[in-house]
């Protein structure tokens, strides 16, 4: 299978379950921080992608934490982490980051839909814990703000995750924590606006989309200098195969590249963007394509690191 893929080297540490999991860490973070700075604008008129943003993030780095812990040798002892911290060591603090973010993220959520919950059958949940929401909705707030930290600390750590293994020279850059962090918002933009218009509708100001799609449009070119940046730091470093890795020759990690990354992450929601916002119209059907090309590129840029790493390393 590696030699049909194009993958030289079979001593993998990591594989697709963790690009899974960094790929919705990121979007998690990129959602909350969207909706976050949507909500301090103070204006309604973003309140699809802000109920859709607060959504996302628990639902998102919850299905990504439990990926995680199955792809774990003994998923059941996933516990001991929570008990068990090394400051010294970057996955020991992620875990705590991770731990006070989801949970948190979870209570802001909770919150946030108090009057959509009180109409299912967790209204009972809700009125036997009243007077903690109570609580929770005066100091929004300053749950807000510690949010927004704990995000942006989660698109970081994604990054400093992989930067921290010193044999894999792909990973083993300082600026990887900041492309996953960027790249992560462009994917939570871009998840605000889907599933902004996929389930609350009824909220929707069709324009508005088009001033987040410019913000999603603003954040490629970052994306794709910080990616230049990163080739070129490895290539100037002496490890040139950084070359073949990305040549057109039709390998499982070209195709992921120029496929996924480019194709899927750059050159189609380009030329939607910009058509889009230069005709100023709005077609549903193509800001979801939007979305989604977006999202799937980001997806891509993660599975691409990760198996360029796992591949070509010192050894």
């Amino acid at each position: 299978m590696n030699e049909i893929w194009g993958i030289e080297n079979t001593n993998q540490i990591w594989h697709w379950p963790i690009a899974i999991y960094l790929f919705l860490a990121g979007l998690s973070s990129g959602a909350l921080l969207t909706a976050l700075s949507l909500k301090w604008s103070n204006t309604k008129s973003y309140i699809a992608f802000i109920k859709s943003g607060i959504l996302i993030s628990p639902i998102a780095i919850i299905i990504g934490l439990i990926v995680l812990i199955f792809d774990l040798s003994n998923p059941l002892n996933f516990y001991q982490l929570l008990f068990h911290y090394n400051l010294k060591s970057v996955m020991s603090i992620g875990v705590l980051l991770l731990l006070f973010y989801t949970s948190i993220c979870v209570i802001y959520a909770l919150t946030i839909y108090k009057e959509f919950l009180q109409k299912t059958f967790f209204s009972f949940f809700i009125k036997s814990f009243k007077f903690m929401f109570d609580f929770l909705e005066v100091k929004l707030i300053y749950i807000e703000r510690i949010l927004f930290i704990l995000g942006v600390g989660v698109g970081v750590y994604t990054g400093f995750l992989l930067s921290a293994i010193e044999s894999f020279p792909v990973y083993n850059s300082p600026i990887l924590p900041v492309l996953f962090l960027t790249s992560g918002l462009s994917s939570g933009i871009a998840a605000c606006i889907f599933f902004g218009i996929l389930f609350f509708k009824k909220d929707l100001l069709e324009e508005k989309s088009k001033y987040l799609l410019a913000a999603d449009l603003r954040v490629i070119p970052i994306e794709l200098l910080l990616i230049f940046a990163l080739f070129m730091g490895l290539y100037f470093q002496g490890k040139g195969y950084i070359i073949p890795i990305i040549s057109v020759n039709f390998s499982f990690l070209s195709c992921i590249f120029w496929i996924g990354v480019i194709g899927c992450g750059v050159v189609i929601p380009s030329i939607i963007s910009i058509t889009a916002l230069k005709n100023h119209a709005y077609r549903l059907n193509f800001i979801l394509l939007n979305s989604f090309c977006v999202m799937l590129g980001v997806l891509a840029l993660r599975l691409f690191i990760l198996y360029a790493g796992n591949f070509y390393d010192l050894n």
